[in-house]
C-alpha cells in the first residue's frame, strides 16, 4: 500500500498522485503543467505508469493544473471513472475546451520555429473530440456522500472552499487486514473569500497529503480589502476614462461581479457601462449561478433576497469578438473585466493596447503576477511596455489590490492541519521548496507535525509511517 507523487512535487503545477494497494490503482488528479516553456513541455512526455492499469481517477477540482491531462490519460487507455464533484463536472468541460483550444494554437506556433531549425514538430496534447471522451468518463459526487471507487477503495469529498465545487478527498484504504485513511487536502480556499463557503476541517487521517501553495505567506483578511477596493471605488467615482481590471476566468471573476453588485449603489456604479468580456468567464459565471447550495451565508442570503448573485442592470456579457471590439471604441465610461489574469495575452491585451496610454484610464490588478508577466511590469511601475511589438506608454494609473487570492495562506493551513486530532503525517505538494519549508517549520513547532516535501517518483509505504520522514 503505498503513494507516489508524480507531479506537484517540490512545484506548484502539474498535480498528479498514484495509490496502490493490491493490484488496484486509484490517481488523485491529472494536471497540466504550466510556468516555463521548458516545464511545459514535459507535458508531452508519457505517463510514468501505464494509465490502462488505473481502476479510477479522483479530480480535486476544474483547474486546469489539476485536470488537463485527463484527455490524455484517456488516449493512453485508461477505461475507468473520473470521480469529482457534480459542479466540477460543469466547470472542468468548459477549461478543457479553452486547454484544447489553447494548446492547438501554441503547438502551431512553436512548430512553425521548430520545423526551420530542423527539430521534430509537437502534436497537440489533444483536442475537442479528446475532452468530450473525457466527460463521458465523469461520474458525479456530492460533499460527504461516501462511495466505494474501486476494489478495497472508498471515498467522500469534502468543501475545499477554493473554488465552485473544489474538493478535499478522504480515501479509505482496505488490503486485507490493513485499513489506512489518507486526506488530500487538494487546493483549500481563502478564509472568509465571498460567494463560496470556508474549506471543510476533518478529525482523523493516517496521513495527509497537502498543499503547500502559500505555505510561506499571510494574506490580508478579506474585510480590509474589501476596505482597500471601497477606498478604490471611492476615488474613481467621479474620474472619467476607462477602467481595466484584468482577472482569471474562474473564480476571480464571479467573485467581482458579485461584490460589485452588493455594492453597486455606495460605489456609484451605476453610470459605469460595465462588460465581462470572456466567453469563458461568461460561461463559468452560468455555471455558478447555477450551483446556489454552495455559497456560503451571506451569498446564500444575498441571493434569496435579489436572485442572482451577478445580476446589474448596465453589466453587458460579451461573447463574439466583434462585442469586444465594440468596447475599444469607447473612450471612457467603461470597466472591464477581462482575462488572462496576468495579462499574458486574452482579450485584456486589447484593452490594455488602447487604454494604457490614456491619463484617464486605470487598471485594477487583482490577483498574483508572476515574474516576466505584463500584469507584473505595470505592477512594478514600467513607464512603457511592449503589446504585440507596439511599445505603450504606461500613463494609466494602476492600482493593485492584495487579499484576493483563491488559496489559503499559511495560518489556514496551520489552522487546517491542526484540526486533525492524532498530528498525521503529512507529504507536501503543491507548492514551491521554500514555501513547503516554511510550512513544515511550522508544523513542526507548532503541531508536533513530521511534514515534508514530496519527491517526484518516490513512494510513501502507507503500512510503514512510523519511519515517515527518516
Amino acid at each position: 500500500m503505498k503513494l507516489t507523487s508524480y507531479g506537484a512535487a517540490e512545484e506548484v503545477t502539474g498535480s498528479c498522485h498514484l495509490i496502490e494497494l493490491g493490484n488496484t490503482k486509484i490517481l488523485l488528479d491529472c494536471g497540466l503543467i504550466q510556468g516555463r516553456k521548458k516545464d511545459e513541455l514535459r507535458n508531452h512526455d508519457g505517463f510514468p505508469f501505464n494509465p490502462a492499469e488505473l481502476d479510477a481517477v479522483v479530480l480535486s477540482h476544474a483547474h486546469i493544473d489539476h485536470c488537463g491531462r485527463l484527455p490524455m490519460l484517456i488516449d493512453q487507455g485508461f477505461t475507468g471513472k473520473i470521480h469529482t464533484h457534480i459542479a466540477t463536472c460543469d466547470l472542468v468541460q468548459i477549461l478543457l475546451k479553452d486547454s484544447a483550444h489553447l494548446n492547438a494554437r501554441d503547438v502551431e506556433y512553436r512548430n512553425k520555429r521548430r520545423r526551420r531549425s530542423g527539430k521534430p514538430l509537437l502534436k497537440p496534447l489533444y483536442d475537442q473530440s479528446d475532452v468530450e471522451n473525457t466527460m463521458d468518463r465523469l461520474e458525479a459526487l456530492e460533499y460527504e456522500t461516501p462511495r466505494e471507487i474501486a476494489n478495497g477503495v472508498s471515498i467522500r469529498l469534502f468543501d475545499a472552499g477554493h473554488i465552485l465545487g473544489s474538493s478535499m478527498v478522504e480515501l479509505t484504504l482496505t488490503n486485507g487486514q490493513n485499513t489506512r485513511t489518507v486526506v488530500f487536502s487538494g487546493d483549500l480556499g481563502h478564509r472568509g473569500s465571498p460567494i463560496l463557503r470556508d474549506f471543510s476541517y476533518l478529525k482523523n487521517a493516517d496521513m495527509v497529503l497537502m498543499e503547500s501553495t502559500y505555505g510561506n505567506r499571510l494574506h490580508r483578511d478579506w474585510s480590509e480589502t474589501l476596505v482597500e477596493v471601497s477606498e478604490i471605488a471611492s476615488a474613481l467615482s467621479s474620474v472619467r476614462g476607462n477602467i481595466l481590471i484584468p482577472a482569471f476566468s474562474v473564480g476571480r471573476s464571479q467573485m467581482i461581479l458579485y461584490t460589485m453588485a452588493r455594492y453597486f449603489d455606495e460605489w456609484d456604479l451605476g453610470r459605469w457601462n460595465i462588460f465581462l468580456d470572456s466567453p469563458m468567464a461568461i460561461r463559468a459565471s452560468e455555471v455558478y449561478l447555477k450551483h446556489t447550495n454552495l455559497y456560503d451565508e451571506e451569498a446564500a442570503a444575498y441571493y434569496r433576497k435579489n436572485g442572482p448573485l451577478l445580476a446589474m442592470p448596465n453589466l453587458k456579457f460579451s461573447q463574439t469578438a466583434d462585442e469586444s471590439r465594440a468596447i475599444n471604441q469607447m473612450a471612457s465610461g467603461a470597466i472591464v473585466i477581462a482575462g488572462s489574469g496576468m495579462c499574458t495575452g486574452g482579450r485584456i491585451m486589447h484593452h490594455l493596447k488602447h487604454n494604457l496610454w490614456r491619463q484617464d484610464a486605470h487598471v485594477i490588478i487583482s490577483g498574483y503576477q508572476s515574474p516576466g508577466s505584463l500584469g507584473r511590469k505595470l505592477v512594478d511601475g514600467a513607464k512603457s511596455v511592449k503589446i504585440w511589438g507596439d511599445k505603450i506608454q504606461v500613463r494609466a494609473s494602476i492600482h493593485t489590490v492584495g487579499g484576493l487570492s483563491a488559496h489559503a495562506d499559511q495560518q489556514g493551513m496551520v489552522d487546517w492541519y491542526r484540526s486533525f486530532e492524532n498530528s498525521p503525517p503529512a507529504l507536501l505538494v503543491h507548492g514551491e521548496r521554500k514555501a513547503m519549508d516554511a510550512l513544515s517549520t511550522r508544523l513542526k513547532n507548532e503541531c508536533n507535525a513530521t511534514a515534508i516535501p514530496a519527491k517526484r517518483g518516490k513512494s510513501t509505504n502507507l503500512l510503514a509511517l512510523d519511519t515517515f520522514g527518516r
